[in-house]
């Protein structure tokens, strides 16, 4: 049988903070902290569900990025599009909504506390009658 992957598993992000990562991935994206294997580090599984999709590991210092990052963002599929902008309103995070061209749906940038860029991605019914500016996806910036 040949292999196929079927599944994006987990993201794992090194912080210098991971109490802050925690609480901010709890109160804006509704990913509670579990779960976790007794590692000799610090860190925390973020859960979406029952699956930790989220791995933080705590670090005394992150080392400079000079240029692009490889890993650009990380984006979820998601339901309730009014509720997660008032969300996003009420605990201040500041965010970029958009319509790409030639995708359906709605496209909610953010950035965690560390600068970590996450798209959040709605579709279907609820994202009729919700205006973001249109993007053309051959005119995006590839920083």
């Amino acid at each position: 049988m040949p292999v196929q992957i079927t599944q994006l598993h987990h993201v794992n992000i090194h912080t210098t903070n991971v109490e802050r990562l925690v609480d901010w991935y709890t109160r804006v994206l509704d990913m509670p902290a579990g779960d976790r294997p007794a590692f000799p580090f610090p860190g925390a599984w973020l859960y979406m569900g029952d699956q930790a999709v989220i791995h933080l590991v705590g670090v005394k210092e992150l080392p400079e990025h000079k240029g692009m990052l490889k890993l650009e963002h990380f984006a979820f599929n998601a339901t309730g599009i009014k509720d997660f902008l008032a969300r996003l309103e009420r605990e201040g995070v500041p965010y970029d909504g958009r319509k790409v061209q030639g995708v359906e749906g709605v496209q909610i940038n953010i950035h965690d506390p560390d600068g970590n860029h996450i798209h959040v991605d709605f579709y279907g019914e609820e994202t009729r009658g919700v205006t973001f500016r249109e993007v053309d996806p051959s005119a995006m910036n590839r920083r």
